[in-house]
């Protein structure tokens, strides 16, 4: 037996079921990575946990696997594209460290793929942009946006 310290389930929303989000860009950012070795222990890859940040899908997390030290040159190369495309999504362009590219927003586009082993469906993240312009509408929302940016109320990705 485990002591739940009291948990009481009418405090707290359920989890939403976890089947695949559309296919489609959403606004997201990088909130942890990790590096890991390879399966096969001969190499290692840079995970990526992005969390959507807007819309219907907020707060859920999809998963990116950048394969930057491998036997594989092709696989490496892919990674390396993709690394250099985060990169520039989020203007961090020689990053020290993985968490450099943290909390910074971007653009993913998000892919459906059937899985060999289940046939199930699951997201795959295949592209990554910057997030776009955003234009304010009269004076007064610049000074609330300003004024926001100031005392750093405002949200990395809404600034």
């Amino acid at each position: 037996m485990a002591n739940l310290n009291g948990f009481n389930a009418n405090e707290v929303e359920p989890n939403s079921s976890f089947e695949p989000i559309p296919a489609g860009k959403y606004l997201a950012a990088i909130t942890a990575s990790e590096t890991k070795p390879t399966k096969s222990g001969n190499g290692s890859y840079l995970e990526l946990t992005f969390s959507i940040l807007e819309g219907d899908y907020k707060g859920r997390q999809l998963w990116s696997r950048l394969n930057l030290e491998n036997p594989n040159a092709t696989a490496v190369k892919i990674a390396q594209g993709d690394l250099s495309a985060i990169c520039r999504a989020v203007n961090v362009m020689q990053p020290r460290d993985s968490v450099d590219l943290h909390n910074l927003p971007l653009v993913i586009s998000v892919k459906l793929k059937k899985r060999p082993d289940t046939g199930d469906l699951s997201n795959e993240v295949k592209g990554y942009e910057p997030k776009a312009k955003q234009t304010v509408s009269s004076s007064s929302d610049a000074s609330t946006a300003q004024s926001q940016a100031a005392t750093g109320n405002t949200p990395p990705w809404k600034r």
